[in-house]
């Protein structure tokens, strides 16, 4: 009963419509005129609109959405005072809207289930921020460098400038691992050594590799110490502190020098050793 009187609203607002239309005369022009400049005054405002917010050092994201919403604003207004212009009731309008929004509104619900929830997530990223623009994470099996947050989507970009786009309730829905919202980050070093070699002598080495390095915090102290009794080697691990942004650049530094210094000081790193039995056929067979 109910779709019936909706599909009526519907079919007297159609004709309603195309009888506004015909009977506008010049004013069709003008209502189609004010369209094209209104869409396209929408679309700079929310240019200048974003241009303006990021001035005041406001995340880019909270930005993308403030900026797009009034984008959504401006042109609801523009389509309404075009169809004022033609005499076309806007309230007809409402209130076909209103009817088939209680008609199909499970159906509306269902089709954009995913289209809301990466709209909800994306409203969370943004005022909640677990991470902004500029941060590396790992997230929904994939990881980079945050270079956008838009309002259903994040944009990340890996180290090879690639562009990975998630939708952003996938990350709210998964683990998120942000490697650079601490100001300091621990290097995990991870070193072999032959059995032959002085645990303590090794451990001076590396203490003074680390002294050296002027990159490496003094606070928190590096930790250094014997890991593992392997098969074949020992494993020192080493661990000291850095500032996010020097991770990588000390990382590949330290392992350079740990080379170098282990080999000056002949302080050995073994090969993994492998005992390999064979069965001479031949033999057995004689005896």
């Amino acid at each position: 009963m109910m779709v019936g009187s909706t599909s009526q609203v519907s079919q007297q607002t159609v004709e309603t419509f195309f009888h506004a239309v015909k009977n506008s005369g010049p004013k069709l022009i003008y209502a189609i005129i004010l369209l094209i400049i209104g869409l396209y005054a929408c679309k700079m405002v929310k240019k200048y609109s974003k241009n303006f917010i990021l001035k005041y050092n406001v995340e880019r994201g909270v930005a993308n959405f403030i900026s797009y919403g009034i984008y959504v604003t401006g042109i609801v207004m523009v389509v309404m005072t075009c169809l004022e212009i033609i005499n076309f009731p806007v309230q007809s309008v409402m209130t076909v809207m209103v009817s088939l929004l209680g008609v199909i509104g499970l159906s509306l619900g269902l089709a954009f289930k995913e289209i809301l929830s990466n709209l909800g997530s994306g409203m969370i990223i943004l005022f909640f921020q677990p991470f902004k623009t500029g941060d590396y994470i790992c997230g929904s099996g994939v990881e980079g460098t945050v270079s956008d947050i838009q309002i259903f989507s994040t944009v990340l970009k890996t180290p090879d400038n690639k562009a990975i786009i998630v939708p952003n309730f996938k990350l709210t829905s998964d683990n998120i691992i942000n490697y650079t919202h601490q100001d300091k980050r621990r290097i995990d070093f991870s070193f072999d050594v032959s059995y032959d070699s002085d645990i303590k002598f090794v451990k001076n080495v590396l203490d003074k590799i680390f002294k050296e390095d002027k990159r490496i915090l003094k606070d928190p102290k590096p930790i250094i110490g014997l890991s593992t009794l392997a098969d074949s080697s020992m494993k020192i691990v080493a661990r000291p502190w850095v500032k996010t942004d020097d991770y990588w650049s000390v990382y590949f530094d330290i392992m350079e020098k740990v080379k170098e210094k282990f080999d000056e000081n002949n302080i050995e790193i073994p090969f993994p050793s492998r005992v390999i039995y064979y069965k001479n056929t031949e033999d057995d067979s004689k005896n």
